[in-house]
Formats: structure tokens, C-alpha cells, sequence
């Protein structure tokens, strides 16, 4: 990787590449195997550190499930993204990284993962083949627009230069987790140049919620496990998923939650309120639940009843006594109403950056179906910045790995033309 300090212009380079994470890498390939001198510039002093931070806890690389339901959960920009899964769908995925020595696996719950599970060794083998292919990474370097005469202007440690390649590939990501580099300040630019954008919003975020002082200072950080969530939708259709998540001090965040947290933005925006019911147990019937509260308990406290009858302990019976208090919680027919579906209103997202997406970007109307931009012909757009959003379970990366393809490919066939 370089970083010259060097100020003025480079020699002309036939792609530029901005953005080093997985759709801007996936990009930079696209180009180079078709023999295309290609220089990718990061602004930050290593390449894919977002990338690294997903597989911390195990790199969910794509998802095995049905491919009709795989493209479904893109939501409204599944006709969109259809074409781009279609040319990289989970499968491709999984053979690419056969490629670069990595083989995979089908977890549990349909997610697929590496066998190592980190992101770094895939990483490390996948630059190695970019720069045995051509590419020329270059770190530290930020991207702010462009010159009067239509330049890209990158801005180094010790110098500003301009670059004038044929093709452009933006990949700049998002706006989650800035502090790795997708912190949005790009908007403003492609804005000022005429770009139609929806605003960044949070998405698989957590949201705040207004508990008492006593839930958040004795079960804040607890999981809330095997419950079953239930949404409506703007359409008035129930989402229902099973899962976990977790009480957080400012309100809850997890997989069942950032799997519905379209829904909720949704709801806050048309209405300023939002929520969602639990099944605190999915395997009890309601009929099994309310015979198992109505049964005499003696002497036993509630807490002892609803464990020994139930297995109900901690933070599930902490959340009864927190949505109905201690007396509404001795009414049997509602406490075991309750049980079958807790509710819980939630005030808020959390903040972008904290989220592990961002909903918003580059709106489908500013690009033609090779993701290049109406207003800057040869310049493409890939990844996080484009108008989508998924959940978590590979989703992501796939559709960012699919759509950094489809605009390398765009800008390859723009420099064949």
C-alpha cells in the first residue's frame, strides 16, 4: 500500500476505486481480471475494517436459505437488487471464497461461515490477489468531491491531488460505525453534485425504551432467549420470528430486534410510537399457560409459582412485573395474556453510529441498471451508499459484494464502450 506525500496530480489511471471495504474490493476485481489498470484509495490506514470487525464474533459470510426467500428479504428494493443476486447469489459467494482457499460451512441457522470463522484470513488472501492482479491500493486518502473541471480531488496526510480516470467506483459505505470509515461524508458531496439521496437512518439498530430504574441497574446486558417477537407492518401484516435479544440499559438491541427495526422506524415515523409484543414462551400453549398461572400456588411466592409451574425465572418475570406492576400482575387471566405477548413500546432508534447499518443512500432513480450515476456519467455507485437495506444473516454482505460486481462490471463495459 502506498501513501505518497507527494502534491498535484497522478498519471492517469484507466478505474479509480474508492473505498476499500468488500463492495469496493469486489469492484477493483471486476475491473482488473478484464486487464484494467485499476488504483484503489481507502481512507483509512488498512482496507476492510469494518469487514474485520463482522467477523469478531464469527464472519456470517451469506445465508443458505431458499433463494426466492433470500431475495425477499431486501423488502421494497428486492426488484432492484434482483438482477445483481442473480449474477452473485450465496452460492457464488461461497465459491469465490473457495477461491481464495477458504472453505465454508452451514451453520445451525442456515448462516454460512468460513471454517476459521475471522474475516482476516480471507481478507489478507483476497488483497494478496488484487495486488498479484494489478491493483494499486493507496490508504489514507479521502475523497472530497470533485474539481470545477470534473476531477476527483483526494486529500492525503501532506497533500491534496486530482485524478481524471475513465471509470470511477464510489464505495464509500454508510454511516455505522464511522470510526471505521463509513461515516457518511459523502452525502453532502454527491448531493451538492446533483444526486438524488434518501437520508441516512439507522438500520439493525437497537432502540431505546423508557424501564425503570431497577430493570436497567440489575438486568441491563441480560439476554432474553428461545421468545418469539411479533410486528405489524405498515400493511397491517404480523411479522413473527423467534430468537433473542437483549435488555440493554437504554432499551433493547439483538437479532430479533435489529430484524425488525424497518418496521419500527416505520411505525415512529408515521406516528411517533412504535412496538412490539414477545411470546415469552413459544412452546407453551395459551390454553397450557393460563391453566399453569390459575393453579393454586399456597404459600409460594409469584416468582416461585411462575418457575416451578412454567420455568419462567429472571429476566422473563422481571419484564411481567415491569409491564404490569406488582398488582395488575396477581389478575391470572391477564398475567397469563401477558406471558403469550409481553408488550414492549419502544421511544427511538438508537444512534446511527451505534447501528450495524444504515438505511438510506443513493436513491435507484439517480443510476441506471450498471449503477452508474445520471448526473456523472462514469462514475458508479456500490455497496452501503446505494438506497437498501437488509437484516443481518449474511444479507449484507452479499448484496454489498453483489451490487460492488455490478458496478465494477458497469464500469468495465463504460471503458469497452
Amino acid at each position: 500500500m502506498t501513501d505518497p506525500g507527494a502534491a498535484g496530480s497522478r498519471p492517469r489511471a484507466a478505474a479509480v476505486v474508492i473505498g476499500g471495504g468488500p463492495a469496493g474490493l469486489m469492484a477493483a476485481e471486476a475491473l482488473s481480471t478484464a486487464g484494467i489498470e485499476v488504483d484503489l484509495y481507502d481512507a483509512m490506514p488498512s482496507p476492510g475494517r469494518k469487514f474485520l470487525l463482522a467477523g469478531i464474533g464469527g464472519l456470517n459470510l451469506t445465508h443458505a436459505e431458499d433463494p426466492a426467500q433470500f431475495c425477499a428479504r431486501f423488502g421494497d428494493a428486492q426488484a432492484w437488487l434482483q438482477p445483481m443476486l442473480d449474477r452473485f447469489p450465496p452460492q457464488a459467494v461461497r465459491d469465490w471464497a473457495q477461491g481464495l482457499g477458504i472453505e465454508t460451512f452451514v451453520g445451525s441457522s442456515g448462516r454460512i461461515f468460513p471454517l476459521g470463522m475471522k474475516a482476516a484470513p480471507l481478507l489478507r488472501r483476497w488483497l494478496q490477489r488484487l495486488r498479484s492482479a494489478g491493483v494499486q491500493l493507496h490508504t489514507r486518502h479521502r475523497w472530497l468531491g470533485w474539481t470545477a473541471d470534473g476531477s476527483l480531488r483526494l486529500a492525503s496526510a501532506h497533500s491534496e491531488l486530482t485524478l481524471r480516470p475513465s471509470a470511477t467506483v464510489l464505495a464509500l459505505g454508510g454511516a455505522s460505525w464511522p470510526q471505521l470509515g463509513s461515516d457518511g461524508s459523502w452525502v453532502p458531496l454527491l448531493a451538492a453534485a446533483g444526486v438524488a439521496i434518501q437520508p441516512l437512518q439507522a438500520a439493525n439498530c437497537g432502540f431505546d425504551v423508557a424501564w425503570s430504574a431497577h430493570l436497567r441497574e440489575r438486568f441491563a446486558g441480560a439476554p432474553l432467549k428461545s421468545v418469539c417477537l411479533d410486528v405489524i407492518d405498515a400493511h397491517g401484516r404480523v411479522h413473527r420470528q423467534r430468537g433473542e435479544l437483549v435488555i440493554s440499559a437504554h432499551g433493547v438491541e439483538g437479532s430479533l430486534v435489529y430484524a425488525c427495526s424497518r418496521i419500527l422506524r416505520e411505525q415512529l415515523a408515521a406516528g411517533g410510537r412504535a412496538g412490539f409484543t414477545l411470546d415469552l414462551l413459544p412452546d407453551h400453549s395459551a390454553l397450557r399457560v393460563a391453566e399453569a398461572v390459575a393453579h393454586p400456588r399456597g404459600a409460594r411466592s409469584l416468582s416461585s409459582h411462575l418457575q416451578s409451574r412454567l420455568g419462567l425465572t429472571g429476566i422473563k418475570v422481571a419484564l411481567l412485573f415491569e409491564v404490569l406492576g406488582k398488582t395488575r400482575i396477581l389478575q391470572t387471566d391477564l398475567l397469563a395474556r401477558t406471558i403469550k405477548a409481553l408488550p414492549i413500546s419502544v421511544q427511538a432508534a438508537r444512534p446511527l453510529a451505534e447501528a450495524i447499518s444504515s438505511a438510506g443512500g443513493v436513491g435507484r432513480e439517480a443510476v441506471d441498471a450498471q449503477l452508474m450515476l445520471r448526473a456523472w456519467p462514469g462514475v458508479f455507485v456500490a455497496g452501503e451508499m446505494l438506497d437498501w437495506e437488509a437484516p443481518t444473516g449474511g444479507y449484507l454482505l452479499t448484496a454489498s459484494l453483489a451490487s460492488g460486481l455490478a458496478a465494477g462490471l458497469g464500469a468495465r463495459a463504460w471503458l469497452e464502450r
